[in-house]
């Protein structure tokens, strides 16, 4: 189907961003990792279990059903599904024909022994979700590290901050983006340690057909060896049919902070562009408006914040949708857990178009230095301070009449200084030469510590 056709903006419109997860997380990602779980665990049985007797060098021939499967054998598995209406079961189909070609019909039904089809789907979801986790966790780190940079640049640059959109007290810009990057350093930290879990214990969780017919074999201990050591993952033992979805919960909520921290810094920096703190460099052939030339949109910003948004909505009815199960099994996680590519998609679109945005624009300083130099009221803060010190009378009320909705010069704070009683003359000095760029406190050194913190 022709890309202009796509219904979802995924596989259309976005589709160069979001293509590096087309092996991951599309129809044939699926079935490749059905297929990878059911090879694995045929292998698991005659290697480690050894209730079958195989030549241990054929066992390569059984890795070629993976490594040389492709978009042909996934069309062929589809295929066999419109006979079974049950695509797992398809997949099975599928090996035991291949095991047949390869000589091996002797081995063919232990193909899905003992597994009920979320054993095969909840370790194939697993895995998928430890992919898209590590292209999630890129993301995250190439924010970082792109925020760090700008940090760095920009650690001693002062700049009026804004609390309910007012000016308030300055603050550097570098400050303000290393903010975000310890935010963001938070939630990549959590990924990075939490390990992707899946179970294989059969069809209501408690090993019933694996015990019947093999009452000596540690099942317990078997089903934890094959998920940890073949496969990368760390095994649950108590549950129902299905996988409760714990890890993949404590993931997307993880996710799901990370993406609101990113609306907040496209809102931010949407902000600073349009009070004209940053400029945006102008790529020659594009249109910021159809019908004002002038423009340059924060476009970029713009995309990723809708998109971080859409992806929020879907993880959050991910993480509690599939915590939930009638008794021991329902279908509605099998519908809703297809849809969790789209979710990473979505992420993925909010986070390439932040970095693009981050792209392109440059600091404007003349621009923050008029803006400081024109709010000298912001230098009440410090005075009423000092006041409050030295034991004047009524310090906030005296500075809140002389400022509070009022346009003041230097000329004016100087001449309320001179009326302070208490302050030591010395102090005063200090008052007067006192300005908004220079009063951002420990903002400097604040940058410096992330980074001696982050090294250690």
């Amino acid at each position: 189907m022709p890309q202009i056709k796509a219904i979802s903006p995924l596989d259309g419109r976005y589709n160069r961003i979001t293509n590096d997860l087309e092996d991951i997380f599309s129809e044939y990602g699926l079935i490749k990792h059905r297929v990878l779980v059911e090879v694995e665990w045929l292998k698991f049985i005659i290697q480690d279990l050894k209730l079958v007797t195989f030549d241990v060098p054929d066992l390569k021939k059984l890795d070629s059903i993976i490594s040389n499967f492709n978009e042909n054998d996934a069309n062929t598995i589809k295929n066999i599904e419109k006979e079974t209406n049950h695509d797992v079961k398809a997949v099975e189909y599928f090996i035991k024909n291949r095991l047949d070609d390869m000589g091996f019909s002797d081995i063919k039904e232990w193909v899905h022994f003992s597994c009920t089809s979320d054993d095969i789907n909840n370790i194939s979801y697993a895995l998928m979700l430890e992919k898209g986790t590590r292209m999630a966790v890129g993301l995250l780190d190439e924010f970082i590290e792109t925020i760090e940079e700008k940090a760095k640049a920009y650690k001693s640059v002062p700049m009026m901050s804004r609390t309910h959109g007012q000016p308030a007290t300055p603050t550097t810009v570098g400050k303000e983006f290393i903010n975000f990057a310890w935010r963001i350093l938070q939630e990549k930290t959590l990924l990075e340690g939490k390990k992707v879990q899946a179970k294989i214990n059969g069809a209501t969780g408690n090993y019933n057909a694996h015990s019947f017919v093999f009452p000596d074999v540690d099942w317990v201990s078997a089903s934890e060896r094959f998920l940890s050591q073949s496969l990368k993952l760390e095994p649950i033992l108590f549950t129902t049919q299905i996988n409760p979805g714990s890890s993949l919960s404590f993931i997307l909520h993880s996710l799901i902070r990370s993406a609101a921290v990113m609306i907040d810094f496209d809102r931010d920096l949407w902000g600073y562009i349009s009070l004209g703190y940053f400029k945006q460099r102008v790529k020659k052939g594009e249109t910021g408006s159809s019908t004002m030339p002038h423009k340059v949109n924060p476009i970029d910003f713009e995309n990723s914040e809708g998109n971080m948004g859409i992806a929020i909505s879907m993880m959050e009815h991910l993480c509690v949708k599939l915590q939930i199960s009638r008794f021991q099994r329902d279908l509605s996680d099998s519908t809703v857990l297809r849809s969790l590519g789209s979710a990473f998609g979505y992420f993925s679109i909010g986070m390439k178009n932040a970095l693009k945005g981050l792209s392109k624009v440059d600091l404007n300083i003349d621009v923050l230095k008029k803006d400081l130099a024109d709010n000298p009221a912001l230098l009440a803060e410090p005075f009423q301070t000092a006041m409050r010190v030295f034991g004047e009378e009524n310090p906030y009320e005296r500075l809140k009449e002389l400022t509070r909705g009022q346009k003041i010069g230097k000329k004016e704070l100087y001449q309320f200084v001179d009326t302070l009683e208490k302050v030591p003359s010395d102090f005063k000095i200090r008052m007067k030469k006192l300005t908004p760029d220079t009063y951002v406190g420990l903002a400097e050194s604040l940058v410096d510590i992330y980074f001696s913190r982050r090294k250690a």
